[in-house]
């Protein structure tokens, strides 16, 4: 398979990309810059916009506009990309955290973790936010959370917690949103579970951050693909293009030395193939 460097930038800490099928379009983000921005893969144009603090994941809301998960809190935010409302700030007592990974259950619910960004501490938490938009605390004792995604019925929830090099796998409830069941999905090898999505078929597509490779698991647990890169952080992968056959693969630079850069000049690039499967149209916040 050709991998394709579709945008050529230096980002310290590309994240969280997602496919727009109303607009075809592809968003991301780079936390650290900090920046939101958009692709339009018809001509090949790049629209930023920055931001006023780190936005560590965000959602598409069936309304309009997005539901950002930033450093210190839960905001709605408009066409103009203006924090417009507050839903929760959960964390005031740990000003040194913020939101990391976040997506959408099939239900419309959208859950988040967040972590400490100077020193890795297990004092971040995983959050559900309700499509009644109440905020509620579902897990505790989290250093870097990741990989989160819903199989296509919905009934199944995947969870990470990067250092530990798990990905888990849940029974989800949707009537309730609540996960149960907990196991072991996989045991990454090569790298640190970071940001993943589901195909059509049920697997679970995984970027391995310091593994410069992206892996997809059956339902079972089993690597049936890998995908060797030429970074070695990959930070996350989403389905795109109009027949959601594109699979988007977003990248770091943090922490590269000189001589580190010089031997992956795509660190912090945007890449895509087309890997066979095709993907899902994201989910969107209903609240």
């Amino acid at each position: 398979m050709r991998i394709e460097c579709v945008v050529n930038h230096r980002e310290l800490l590309g994240e969280c990309p997602l496919w727009d099928e109303r607009a075809q379009r592809l968003w991301w983000v780079d936390i650290l810059a900090p920046a939101l921005k958009q692709l339009d893969p018809a001509s090949g144009a790049v629209k930023q916009n920055p931001l006023p603090e780190a936005m560590g994941s965000f959602a598409f809301r069936e309304g309009g506009g997005l539901l950002a998960a930033m450093k210190s809190g839960i905001y709605l935010m408009d066409s103009s990309y203006s924090l417009v409302e507050p839903l929760a700030a959960p964390e005031p007592h740990l000003p040194g955290n913020r939101f990391n990974d976040g997506r959408c259950d099939r239900d419309g619910r959208f859950w988040s973790g967040t972590m400490m960004e100077a020193m890795r501490e297990p004092v971040g938490s995983l959050y559900r936010i309700g499509t009644d938009r109440a905020c509620v605390r579902q897990r505790t004792g989290i250093t870097v959370p990741n990989s989160l995604a819903w199989s296509p019925d919905g009934r199944t929830m995947y969870f990470a917690d990067s250092p530990r090099r798990i990905i888990w796998a849940f029974d989800y409830d949707r009537a309730s949103g609540e996960p149960s069941n907990e196991r072991v999905f996989v045991t990454t090898q090569a790298g640190f579970p970071d940001g993943s999505c589901v195909d059509a078929d049920g697997c679970l597509w995984n970027a391995e951050y310091g593994g410069a490779r992206v892996v997809r698991y059956t339902p079972a647990g089993k690597a049936d693909r890998v995908i060797e890169l030429a970074v070695k952080n990959p930070t996350c992968c989403a389905f795109g293009g109009r027949k959601l056959d594109v699979l988007y693969i977003t990248t770091a630079a943090q922490r590269l030395n000189e001589a580190q850069l010089k031997e992956q000049p795509l660190a912090g690039s945007l890449l895509a193939i087309r890997p066979g499967p095709t993907g899902l149209a994201e989910s969107r916040y209903t609240g």
